[in-house]
């Protein structure tokens, strides 16, 4: 079973020796994970790096960066954008809070 999974996790990234850019960082690696699956979820690869380990790549660049195949980062970036967007247009409030909680 575990081999399984790591023949599909292999099949998911992107080929180390194509041409890779950076599309997203964060300081946060949760913020990174759910941006990957978004990605994820709609069919780009995606290669979730610490940027502590490229710093030749991108200097002065700390916590994750996502990379993707040359081809897939104009989408990819899209997908980002959009999310972002709908994220700060959404409400701050988190949804198990009853109105009566954030009224006090």
């Amino acid at each position: 079973m575990a081999e399984q999974t790591d023949v599909m996790a292999e099949e998911r990234s992107p080929d180390p020796n194509e041409k890779l850019v950076k599309v997203f960082d964060s300081e946060q690696e949760p913020e990174a994970m759910v941006v990957k699956g978004l990605l994820d979820s709609a069919g780009i690869d995606s290669d979730l790096t610490s940027a502590r380990l490229v710093q030749d790549a991108f200097p002065g660049l700390g916590g994750m960066i996502i990379l993707v195949r040359e081809e897939d980062a104009e989408k990819a970036r899209g997908l980002i954008a959009e999310s972002m967007q709908v994220a700060a247009a959404g409400n701050p409030q988190p949804d198990f809070m009853d109105d009566d909680e954030t009224k006090a």
